[in-house]
């Protein structure tokens, strides 16, 4: 057992736990911390200029790496600053070990400058939060924290560290990692019964969630809707490629207003989801989403889920890579080798159906190419048509999304990450984040203006740390999407065409200015014809680069 203080202990387990990447803004309660990172040169600290953009890397890093995060912010205050993007790293389900330094215990009770009692503060959007108060207790509290983050349903802890616990030494044991086996494997009979199911509906439907990607299980769910011929949707607010969007048996995004997803499902006599939210709303609704008479099965890695909002007539806890090729089997058992007779009658349906829908979206959008301001779903088909196949897209382009699950050609688990939680500001410093996990692929950030003002400090860090990351700003200098909310309403707003606090004008954002402010250069762009070769030129810098795309702010009433 050496002899070592906390903040060398915190540091080598870290290490023992896989991680070689830390992200944070530090004060004066984690100089401790920072000093130990002068002598610790397998642990990179990747400089965030606001805590917010500190998760939302660590966030995108730990989705895109499929491994720990670890992210320290500074005490009471920074702990406050991050708590919007926590949110989404809670939603998004990513494993973080959110830290914070906390002054010295010796000092608690004057209630000294920037001290607040911090576990209680992460606590709603953590799965865990404790204070380590001895160096004893340091190790067996740090691998905890490090198997509960990564325990099925992952998400993010958070540990306090005092000034304290950091300096103070002794002869320690480590103690060793403890991983939970991710591969759950629903029951046998739980599996028959839902296969059976499958097997007798007339007109099944798949949802798919997050946890079908993190699982890396987009090919086992392939084999299940091709045995079926079943369409899949992925769920409302889905953060990854949950299914391959070049796949024939792809059909979009299930939608998030009541009246929508009631119409979608209507069409259908079985729902089976596969880790899929049922359902997250935008608005609340007089329908109810869910039609009368629908059998729903459901398989999900979370209890909690399962059943959460309608009943189950199966409900399975298990992960989509260790059940599903159960479910496969039992399906070939019911239906023969081959699968469903109709099943290549409803995949052939499907993908007509998916087809005609791209052509005329494809249609309409080179319709709309000669306009100017540039119209959304035109800059949308010009970048896709651009990226390379692998490239990865992280999207936060809100109001201008229409169209990037249809012309974008992602089709891998890691091709694809998107805003989950629904708190602005995730997309720049995400899309560092999967950069720093995915070094080897072209990263494309598609942001509004409105969200990248809430984290464009995340520029810098970009500079700073020579990520290329392409960031491509919607800007219709306005929060269109509280626009088109406040329309549902029907109110004011409605009648008149006036909208309060919504419009980022007087003056305009100079984003290209902001972003060479902060060390990144970039280019306006006007046109629609011009995005192409902008976004050619920004992949092929070598670094970051940054895009103005001068968005219609129009929309329809």
């Amino acid at each position: 057992m050496p002899f070592v203080s906390g903040k060398q202990a915190f540091l080598e387990i870290l290490k023992d736990e896989g991680v070689s990447v830390m992200f944070g803004n530090p004060g004066t309660t984690e100089l401790p911390l920072m000093d130990g990172l002068a002598r610790e040169p397998a642990i990179h600290y990747v400089l965030a200029l606001q805590e917010a953009v500190a998760i939302a890397m660590a966030d995108g890093y730990a989705q895109a790496s499929g491994g720990l995060a670890a992210v320290n912010v500074h005490i009471a205050p920074g702990l406050g600053n991050a708590m919007g993007m926590l949110y989404d790293a809670r939603k998004s389900g990513a494993p973080l070990l959110l830290t914070a330094g906390q002054h010295d215990q010796s000092m608690i009770t004057t209630e000294p400058i920037l001290w607040a009692e911090l576990p209680p503060v992460a606590q709603p959007f953590v799965k865990w939060s404790t204070e380590a108060r001895r160096l004893e207790d340091l190790p067996r509290l740090v691998r905890r924290a490090c198997k509960t983050a990564l325990a099925h349903p992952t998400g993010p802890v958070f540990l306090s560290l005092p000034v304290d616990v950091l300096n103070a030494e002794r002869d320690l044991d480590f103690l060793a990692p403890t991983r939970v086996d991710p591969r759950i494997r629903g029951p046998r009979a739980a599996v028959r019964d839902l296969a059976r199911r499958l097997a007798r509906a007339r007109r099944p439907l798949i949802v798919a969630g997050d946890c079908v990607a993190h699982g890396d299980a987009l090919a086992e769910l392939a084999e299940v809707a091709e045995l079926l011929g079943a369409p899949v949707m992925t769920e409302p607010v889905a953060s990854t490629c949950n299914f391959p969007f070049t796949h024939p048996l792809y059909a979009g995004a299930m939608p998030r207003l009541a009246p929508q997803i009631r119409a979608a499902l209507g069409r259908h006599d079985l729902l089976f989801s596969v880790g899929g939210d049922l359902f997250t709303l935008s608005l609340p609704s007089d329908v109810d989403p869910m039609p009368p008479g629908l059998d729903v099965v459901h398989l999900d890695v979370d209890s909690w889920e399962l059943g959460k909002n309608y009943p189950a007539a199966v409900a399975i806890l298990g992960d989509p890579k260790a059940t599903l090729p159960d479910v496969a089997e039992a399906l070939r058992t019911e239906l023969g080798a081959a699968g469903h007779p109709e099943a290549a009658t409803r995949r052939a349906a499907q993908g007509a159906t998916q087809a005609a829908q791209r052509a005329e979206l494809s249609a309409r959008a080179q319709t709309e190419a000669g306009r100017v301001p540039i119209s959304a779903l035109a800059a949308v088909q010009a970048l896709a048509e651009t990226v390379a196949d692998d490239a990865v897209v992280v999207d936060e382009s809100i109001s201008s999304s229409a169209g990037v699950r249809d012309f974008f050609r992602c089709r891998d688990p890691k091709s694809f990450f998107s805003l989950r939680g629904g708190g602005i500001g995730w997309g720049l410093p995400a899309a560092l984040g999967v950069k720093l996990a995915l070094p080897s692929r072209p990263v494309v950030a598609l942001v509004g203006d409105g969200s990248a003002m809430y984290t464009i400090q995340a520029l810098w860090t970009a500079a700073h740390e020579g990520l290329a990351v392409v960031a491509v700003i919607f800007n219709n200098h306005s929060y269109r999407i509280l626009k088109q909310r406040t329309l549902l309403l029907k109110g004011f707003s409605a009648e008149d065409g006036h909208y309060v606090a919504m419009d980022l004008d007087r003056p305009f954002i100079d984003f290209v200015g902001l972003a060479r402010s902060l060390g990144v250069p970039g280019e306006r762009v006007d046109k629609t014809s011009d995005v192409a070769p902008a976004l050619g030129r920004g992949l092929a810098s070598g670094g970051p680069y940054l895009l103005d795309l001068r968005i219609d702010p129009a929309f329809e009433r």
